[in-house]
C-alpha cells in the first residue's frame, strides 16, 4: 500500500497543494508552524476519516472558507483507489471512492492502512486513559469494520442515556427525557422502562467493544514483547495489560448497581468509555515510574507493533507518518527505526535534511515547507 498523489484545496493553512509520491521515504523540511503537519493530517484524514489530532471538520476548512477538498490516489496491490473527501462547515463529510459516493464514512474503512507517530505519542503512555481508549479505537477501526459500527452504535447510545439521566429530576411529577422515540415523562416508570432499552443497547455493543479489546491486546502484546525485547537489546520485558472499567460477563451487574449514581451524577459511570490500558516493563508501572527514556522506547515499540499487526492482518504494509519524530528519539533509537521502516512507504516532517544526508539515507522526495507552500527541492 502507497499514496501516490494528494490535492489539497482550502484545508488547513493551504489554498492549494499537489504533491506526488513514490513508495519509498520522503521528506516534508521547514520551520514549525509552516504547514508540515498538516499535510500529514490530511493523508491520515483521507485514509481514517478521522484527525490524528481529534480535530472536527469545520477546524480543517482554511478560516476564510466554508469547504476544504482532499483528493488522494492510492495503490494497492496494483489496484487504484482515488478517494475523494469533501469538508463543510455547516453539513458532514462527504467521501467519494472511484467516484462513487459512499453512503458512510464507515465504508472507507479497509481500503487504506496508515501509522502516525508523533511526539504527542507520548501522551499514550504518559496521561491519561482516554488517550490510551483512543489509541485502541483508532487502531481497531483501521482493521476491523464491524468495531467501528459497535464503537460509534455505543457512543449514541451513552449520549442518548446521559441525556436522559440529565433531563431527569427525582420527585418531579413531569421532566422531559429523550426516550427512544422522544416526548415527555410523566411518570417515573415511564423514565424507567425507556432506560432500560438504553441500557440493553449499551449492553449489547459494549460487550463487542471489551471482547474486541481485549483480544486486540492479547495479539499486540506477542508482536510488541519482541519489537521492544530488540530495541532494548533483551534487557527489558514489555507488557500490554487491558484494564476493563468492567467485564463483558459483568456488565449488566454493574450497570444495575450503579443505577442510582448515574442518577444522582446524571452520567454514566460503568462502561468501556472509562476502559484503561497498563504499560509495564520489568514489572514496573511505565507511566507512573517508567524513566523518560523507557516512556519514549515504549511509544516507538507501540508504533512498531502497529505496522507489523496491519501487516500480519491486512498481509500488506501501512503509510508511515512521522510528524517531527526523530528529534525526540536518541540516536540508537533512531537508527532502530529507521532500520524498520526500509520496506514502507515513509512521509517524515522534520525542520532539516542534514541528518539524513549525514546517514547517507535514500530519499526518494524532499519537498519544503513554508507558509502553506510545498516545494520540490530533489527527486531520485
Amino acid at each position: 500500500m502507497y499514496i501516490k498523489s494528494l490535492q489539497l484545496k482550502d484545508f488547513r493553512n493551504y489554498d492549494t497543494c499537489d504533491l506526488s509520491f513514490t513508495p519509498g521515504i520522503h521528506i516534508l523540511y521547514g520551520d514549525n508552524a509552516q504547514g508540515k503537519t498538516n499535510i500529514l493530517e490530511s493523508v491520515f484524514l483521507a485514509a481514517t476519516t478521522k484527525s490524528h489530532r481529534g480535530s472536527k471538520d469545520q477546524e480543517m476548512i482554511h478560516f476564510e472558507k466554508e469547504e476544504a477538498h482532499i483528493r488522494s490516489l492510492w495503490d494497492k496491490e496494483g489496484i487504484e483507489y482515488r478517494i475523494d473527501m469533501h469538508l463543510r462547515k455547516q453539513k458532514s463529510k462527504g467521501i467519494a471512492v472511484n467516484g462513487q459516493n459512499l453512503k458512510r464514512t464507515s465504508q472507507l474503512m479497509g481500503i487504506c492502512s496508515v501509522v502516525f507517530f508523533s511526539p504527542e505519542d507520548l501522551s499514550i503512555v504518559k496521561e491519561g486513559p482516554s488517550e490510551r481508549r483512543r489509541f485502541m479505537d483508532m487502531e481497531l477501526c483501521q482493521i476491523d469494520a464491524s468495531y467501528l459500527y459497535h464503537l460509534n452504535q455505543y457512543h449514541k447510545v451513552l449520549n442518548q442515556r446521559n441525556k436522559m439521566l440529565r433531563d431527569y429530576f427525582p420527585g418531579s411529577r413531569s421532566y422531559s427525557a429523550s426516550g427512544q422515540n422522544g416526548g415527555h415523562f410523566d411518570q417515573e416508570q415511564d423514565f424507567i422502562e425507556v432506560l432500560s432499552v438504553w441500557d440493553q443497547q449499551l449492553l449489547d455493543y459494549g460487550r463487542k467493544i471489551i471482547q474486541r479489546r481485549q483480544s486486540f491486546l492479547m495479539d499486540l502484546n506477542e508482536i510488541m514483547k519482541d519489537v521492544h525485547g530488540e530495541i532494548s537489546g533483551g534487557k527489558e520485558e514489555i507488557l500490554i495489560s487491558y484494564e476493563p472499567d468492567t467485564t463483558a460477563d459483568d456488565f449488566e451487574e454493574n450497570l444495575k448497581k450503579s443505577k442510582d449514581r448515574d442518577i444522582k451524577y446524571k452520567t454514566t459511570n460503568v462502561g468501556p468509555h472509562k476502559d484503561d490500558v497498563l504499560f509495564s516493563i520489568n514489572g514496573i508501572d511505565v507511566r507512573k515510574y517508567g524513566s523518560q527514556g523507557q516512556q519514549r522506547t515504549t511509544a516507538l515499540s507501540l508504533k512498531l507493533s502497529e505496522i507489523e499487526m496491519i501487516k500480519r492482518i491486512r498481509h500488506d504494509s501501512p503509510v508511515l507518518l512521522l510528524d517531527d519524530v526523530l528529534s525526540e528519539l536518541d540516536a540508537n533509537r533512531q537508527n532502530f527505526l529507521l532500520d524498520k521502516i526500509g520496506d514502507i512507504q515513509t512521509i517524515i516532517t522534520c525542520t532539516g535534511v542534514d541528518e539524513f544526508v549525514s546517514r547517507r539515507m535514500k530519499l526518494d522526495k524532499v519537498y519544503r515547507v513554508e507558509n502553506g507552500v510545498c516545494k520540490i527541492m530533489n527527486e531520485s
